[in-house]
């Protein structure tokens, strides 16, 4: 077990969006009771106010961290984010900060893998189309547009965690799976690698994309790529909302190119449930649209409150930056009893280690444990000594040019 310098009962965490209530109690139970917890996300100049004085942060995708949020975050030593996706912070920036940014990234696989599937049945036998008529009173008892999904190809974009198990449900389903990934994937049960995205294209009656949001792939499935599709196939976006160019898309559904699409996420989308949503897409009966849930099942959030809370607790009480997706990453042992524990977070630039390690010497401490590690600007070093009197030691590290924090933990 380890001591913070700054007690768990101080240490002020702040809860946003309705995350899990299983966060909460994991921090709770862990002894950290300066706990904020809110449903919503509140307005720029009210969530500086809030974070002003908070050290941990969790978050989902509509709170955005951003450079006028980090200025007024002084004490902010952790973020984490229960979802995939990180596109809602500045990385970069919060690693400048040295604050390192957790998520997420396998906890509901499964759940976006099953809600394309479904997706995938229900656009085959044209269900989004027949449900819209009945709900306006009109019964459309027809095989026509209707088929089974049973020997038709997927195309997957994106081949990673959610893609491949897609790909092997599908499969088990008698779908014939093919993907491209820019990076070189294994493929998983009978899926072929297609070596270009416009051969996939060309290829297959389902495309679904599941790819992160980059410079790469911002307005990837555009007029060009509709183009290339066969007539009559499907589209699936269940990635990022910037992934798709709607204009696009919708000139394909009104010539036809495209029968059908499912999207969970897009451009813009409302800040709360209490906004409304405004697409054009909203007019087509062939179009489901869902409010970007693709990972919002019990068993789903229920991963994630488990794992970005270990992951939150597992830095700040013992200084592991294991899967941070920003920051250096360092896999740190328990802290023995009689110990104590200085994490120094500093520029990556010749001569800071040399000045730390000068502090130690000067002050006749010896380094029993030393852990470092590097990512970009940014030096990440963990050192054990003996004893607890670290009083000088932490502020003369302080001082060094090129330190952007100090923490301390005490064996216990």
């Amino acid at each position: 077990m380890s001591k913070l310098s700054l007690s768990k009962e101080k240490i002020k965490v702040v809860l946003l969006e309705g995350v899990h209530p299983l966060a909460e109690e994991s921090f709770r139970n862990d002894g950290y009771e300066n706990i904020h917890y809110l449903k919503g996300s509140p307005e720029p100049e009210a969530l500086k106010e809030l974070l002003s004085d908070a050290h941990i942060l969790g978050i989902r995708s509509r709170t955005f961290i951003n450079k006028d949020i980090l200025a007024a975050c002084d004490k902010l030593m952790a973020i984490g984010t229960f979802c995939i996706g990180t596109n809602q912070i500045d990385l970069e920036l919060a690693r400048h900060h040295g604050i390192p940014v957790f998520n997420a990234p396998f906890s509901n696989t499964r759940s976006v893998a099953e809600l394309v599937l479904a997706e995938i049945i229900f656009l085959m036998r044209g269900i989004p189309q027949k449900n819209a008529a009945a709900h306006r009173g009109e019964w459309i008892k027809s095989a026509n547009s209707s088929y089974e999904i049973r020997g038709k190809k997927l195309g997957i974009v994106g081949f990673g965690h959610i893609g491949s198990q897609l790909g092997v449900i599908a499969e088990s389903l008698g779908m014939k799976v093919y993907f491209y990934d820019v990076e070189n994937k294994l493929p998983m049960g009978n899926a072929k690698n297609v070596s270009s995205l416009n051969k996939l294209l060309e290829k297959v009656d389902v495309l679904t994309l599941h790819v992160p949001s980059t410079p790469e792939t911002n307005n990837m499935i555009g007029k060009d790529q509709f183009d290339l599709m066969k007539e009559g196939s499907l589209l699936i976006n269940a990635s990022r909302g910037d992934v798709v160019v709607i204009g696009d898309l919708i000139n394909a559904l009104d010539s036809n190119k495209i029968a059908g699409a499912a999207l969970d996420v897009f451009p813009e989308e409302p800040s709360s449930n209490n906004d409304p949503f405004v697409s054009k897409l909203t007019q087509y009966d062939q179009v489901i649209i869902t409010p970007h849930i693709g990972g919002s099942t019990q068993e789903a959030q229920v991963n994630i409150a488990n794992e970005v809370t270990h992951k939150l607790l597992k830095y700040s009480n013992n200084g592991s930056t294991s899967s941070a997706v920003n920051f250096p990453e360092v896999a740190i042992p328990e802290l023995q009893e009689g110990r104590s524990r200085i994490m120094h977070i500093h520029k990556n630039k010749p001569g800071v280690l040399e000045k730390v390690n000068h502090v130690f010497s000067s002050l006749g401490m010896n380094i029993t444990a030393l852990h470092l590690q590097t990512a970009g600007e940014i030096g990440y070093v963990i050192m054990d000594v003996d004893g607890k009197d670290v009083d000088d030691l932490k502020s003369q590290l302080k001082d060094i040019d090129g330190t952007v924090r100090v923490r301390i933990l005490h064996g216990s």
